[in-house]
């Protein structure tokens, strides 16, 4: 099995008390699509909001976008995301009420039907919060039966501690959820991954899963990237797909977006906050924060203790993270970590030395430096199946000549798709 044992660095927060920072002054709701068409704005400056209350229409997938305070819509401005690109965001004053949408017909969350489940995930505007931000309802909304549920809780990432917090704090909601979702949607089995070494988790789910024997823990490897889809598919089913997983008859879900269908089902409630690791230096301490979506990030970074100094900023992780240019960016339900290092850390590149390393860790069995060598030759790139990488960081972490191979491969993918 390909893959590494990294330092994990996860002691530095996952026992640390969440602090709660919910009372931004303003937030700023990314409006994330391909372009300005695929958005249908709902409302204009002034409007009065509520918690919930529906904010746009995301066109290509008919999903809704929604604010995560009440208070009033004052501008429509530019803000930085964690794609490090700038993008159009709604500016809402918080009026500090705590208004929410009021909902109706809620139920025990197993006693949905399949399309109410469906329904109110998409209402609810429910993504992935692993990082792809994938709609969670496409993946439910199949003439496939769904045998096995998979629940990503590996977190494989140095430093992230988010969903391991998440597991510890909310383990009855989770399984509750689980058994749910099963009944709703006539599942088989339930399989939640974890890494071997995370005994703590499984002690607090061993907790509730005497009662509930269709739901088990799979213990896999403390490597990365185990928690890369296609590969825990395969530790746990013993196949491999081409597409999807559905193709196996299964769905995989991260454990945190889990928790964001209790709160749908349970309250019919969208996604408008998130937990979020931020350690680094520069901060006093390190955390697991749970802030608002939509919320500047600079906010946070000063309650922390944030000292003003040339740092690298990097959402998502050290490993698949992407490099922030402004640290006054916002909070998306995607967004599981902050990560502050040091430029003098990062190492200045040499000439590639043909060991081959990147090319036997690679856990998509690609060949990076050949990607590099033809990043302009997009027949080539073909060739090499480039579209195939995953952006694991795996080739620039093991290179010894410090050549930021996973940069030249996005860089490759986006020539192989004209972009």
């Amino acid at each position: 099995m390909r893959g590494i044992k990294l330092e994990g660095h996860k002691d530095l927060t996952k026992d640390k008390k969440i602090l709660i920072v919910d009372k931004p002054k303003y937030v700023y709701i990314p409006l994330i699509c391909n372009n300005e068409e695929d958005i249908d704005i709902r409302i204009r400056k002034g409007s009065i909001v509520s918690v919930g209350s529906i904010l746009a229409m995301d066109k290509k997938s008919n999903m809704p976008i929604h604010s995560s305070i009440s208070g009033r819509v004052v501008d429509f401005v530019d803000k930085y995301c964690y794609t490090g690109n700038v993008v159009k965001t709604i500016q809402i004053e918080n009026d500090f009420k705590d208004t929410k949408v009021k909902v109706t017909d809620l139920k025990e969350i197993d006693k949905y039907t399949k399309k109410e489940f469906l329904n109110i995930l998409k209402e609810c505007g429910i993504k992935g919060m692993g990082g792809a931000n994938f709609p969670t309802y496409i993946k439910y909304d199949t003439k496939t039966r769904i045998k096995h549920l998979i629940i990503n809780a590996v977190e494989c990432e140095p430093y992230i501690t988010a969903d391991y917090r998440i597991v510890i704090d909310h383990a009855k909601e989770i399984i509750e959820t689980i058994d749910a979702i099963m009944t709703i949607n006539k599942i088989e089995h339930a399989y939640i991954a974890i890494k071997k070494n995370n005994k703590d988790i499984i002690k607090v789910l061993d907790n509730y899963l005497s009662i509930y024997p269709r739901i088990k823990i799979v213990l896999v490897p403390n490597i990365y990237p185990m928690g890369w889809e296609r590969k825990l598919v395969n530790y746990i089913l013993h196949k491999d797909y081409n597409m999807l997983p559905i193709e196996l008859d299964a769905v995989v879900n991260n454990v945190s977006t889990i928790y964001a269908i209790y709160n749908a089902l349970k309250y019919k409630m969208p996604i408008t906050s998130r937990l979020v690791t931020i350690v680094g230096d520069g901060l006093k301490k390190g955390t697991n924060v749970d802030v608002k979506i939509g919320q500047d990030i600079s906010e946070v970074l000063d309650i922390l203790g944030h000292k003003k100094r040339d740092l690298l900023f990097i959402s998502g992780g050290p490993m698949m993270g992407k490099t922030i240019e402004d640290e006054n960016f916002v909070v998306t339900g995607n967004v599981n970590a902050i990560l502050l290092i040091k430029n003098d850390d990062i190492d200045l590149s040499s000439t590639c030395l043909r060991c081959g390393k990147c090319t036997n860790i690679c856990p998509a069995k690609l060949s990076p430096i050949m990607i590099k060598e033809n990043i302009n030759n997009v027949e080539e790139l073909e060739k090499l199946n480039t579209l195939k990488c995953i952006e694991c960081g795996l080739c620039s972490y093991i290179c010894p000549a410090k050549i930021l191979l996973r940069e030249y491969v996005i860089r490759a993918k986006k020539n192989v798709r004209g972009e």
